[in-house]
């Protein structure tokens, strides 16, 4: 396949996965080099290191998967990440020429890249100083020289600078209020921020001191920062349960509905779940090869899980209270009319750590 056609097809796949690509994004998709943000190489299946000149080097370079970069062990620690949750995010910052706009997470340098085509001028700050100095020296390279990268605690933003838009490209539990005081009284941040084990992306305006506020964008799931930016806080969900960690769950009932939900509305049912219970998260259960939504027990042991085609499953010390959480859930979900997870409107308020707070998601109106 030539590299046009790698490019269509590349398109085409972001498309299909339900991202928005207005012409100006679809014309930088396509032509900011993302095997340029590669150049070293990045894992691939199995956890063999791709290199260019390998036969699926540009196959997998110009698909919409994650291309890891670099990990910590087994834990994946940076990336260039999925293309068409880039896709939703960068439309959700209605980007124009002239933007300033801060970034958290430099990863690959791409994403910068992107919004640079676009016309915006871009500040990205990342905690790994190699990560820093790739992405750097990859935007050299491709020849984007406005794009600014510094190496610096993401918390803090890049003091002394102004901008009107922040986008955040690794999962945190709240907003940092230095973005919001870096930020124009106009401008807004576009945030994976957790929900029930996973990061479901928020677009936020408010002041450093408050009152904020916030939309719901879409679902993701992104590698998680680091420092004050996950601090524990009273409104946090449950970390997503150990594979194998949970007693055997056993059905409680049938399946509620004929055909499983699909991927999206599950995701939505997930969300409400997280809004009306906070011991909801996720787990990998034997025999299902996606994670579930699961109410988990407070040993870590139990609970209650819903799937795809509203079957629980409940099992542990508790097992015939939170089976019940459950059927409330899914009682109250489909009362309400099914909502999407765009539909809630989010309060923010600010926790986490006495010297370093954030500002999380406490309250939820459809």
């Amino acid at each position: 396949m030539t590299d046009p056609e790698l490019r269509q097809r590349y398109l085409a796949q972001i498309r299909r996965d339900g991202a928005p690509l207005p012409d100006r994004l679809a014309e930088a998709f396509a032509t900011v080099p993302r095997d340029a943000f590669v150049a070293e190489g990045f894992h691939g299946p199995g956890g063999r290191w791709i290199r260019p000149g390998d036969p699926e080097f540009l196959p997998a370079v110009w698909s919409n998967d994650v291309l890891v970069t670099k990990v910590d062990g087994r834990v994946p620690v940076s990336s260039s990440s999925q293309p068409s949750l880039m896709a939703i995010m960068l439309d959700a910052l209605d980007l124009r020429p002239g933007l300033r706009v801060l970034e958290i997470g430099a990863g690959t340098g791409y994403n910068a890249a992107l919004m640079a085509t676009l016309g915006a001028r871009v500040t990205s700050v990342d905690v790994q100083a190699d990560v820093a100095g790739r992405a750097r020296a990859a935007l050299h390279a491709a020849g984007f020289d406005g794009v600014r990268v510094e190496h610096g605690d993401g918390y803090v933003g890049s003091p002394g600078s102004r901008f009107d838009r922040v986008i955040v490209t690794v999962g945190v539990a709240g907003l940092s209020p230095r973005w919001l005081a870096q930020l124009d009284p106009d401008g807004f941040a576009v945030v994976p921020v957790e929900h029930a084990g996973t990061h479901p992306v928020l677009s936020a305006r408010g002041a450093a001191d408050g009152p904020v506020t916030a939309g719901v964008v879409c679902p993701s799931g992104f590698m998680t920062a680091a420092g004050p930016l996950t601090a524990d806080h009273p409104f946090a969900h449950p970390a997503p349960a150990a594979p194998g960690s949970l007693a055997d769950l056993a059905p409680v009932g049938g399946p509620r509905w004929d055909r499983p939900l699909d991927p999206t509305t599950y995701r939505d049912l997930w969300y409400a779940a997280g809004v009306w219970y906070r011991r909801a998260t996720h787990a990998a259960l034997r025999g299902h090869p996606q994670s579930v939504l699961v109410l988990l027990d407070e040993a870590r042991t139990g609970g209650a899980a819903i799937l795809p085609d509203g079957t629980i499953l409940a099992g542990g010390a508790e097992a015939a209270r939170y089976a019940e959480d459950a059927a409330n859930v899914l009682k109250r979900w489909e009362g309400a009319g099914r909502p999407p997870m765009q539909a809630w409107r989010v309060t923010l308020a600010l926790t986490g750590q006495p010297d370093a707070p954030i500002w999380v998601p406490a309250t939820w109106q459809l």
